[in-house]
């Protein structure tokens, strides 16, 4: 019996090392070069378990582009392809 079909782009825990402001300085080892863009995504808000993330588009200083995300309500951070 399979597992059933995965979903694609499943957030994956990160280790995130950020500023005082919540900015991103290093993600899973890897120094942050730039931040090309940040969000918040506030969802669900009506329900017993509304969305609140900060997502951050960085470039590491590898050249890699990664989008990781703050759960706020968790304060958790999380990896995104």
């Amino acid at each position: 019996m399979s597992p059933g079909p995965r979903r694609i782009a499943e957030p994956r825990a990160a280790r995130v090392l950020a500023d005082a402001h919540g900015v991103p300085l290093e993600v899973d080892g890897r120094a942050v070069d730039a931040v090309r863009e940040s969000w918040l995504i506030e969802d669900r808000w009506w329900t017993e378990r509304p969305l609140r993330r900060r997502y951050w588009e960085i470039v590491t200083t590898c050249g890699r582009n990664v989008v990781v995300f703050r759960e706020l309500q968790e304060r958790r951070w999380y990896r995104q392809r």
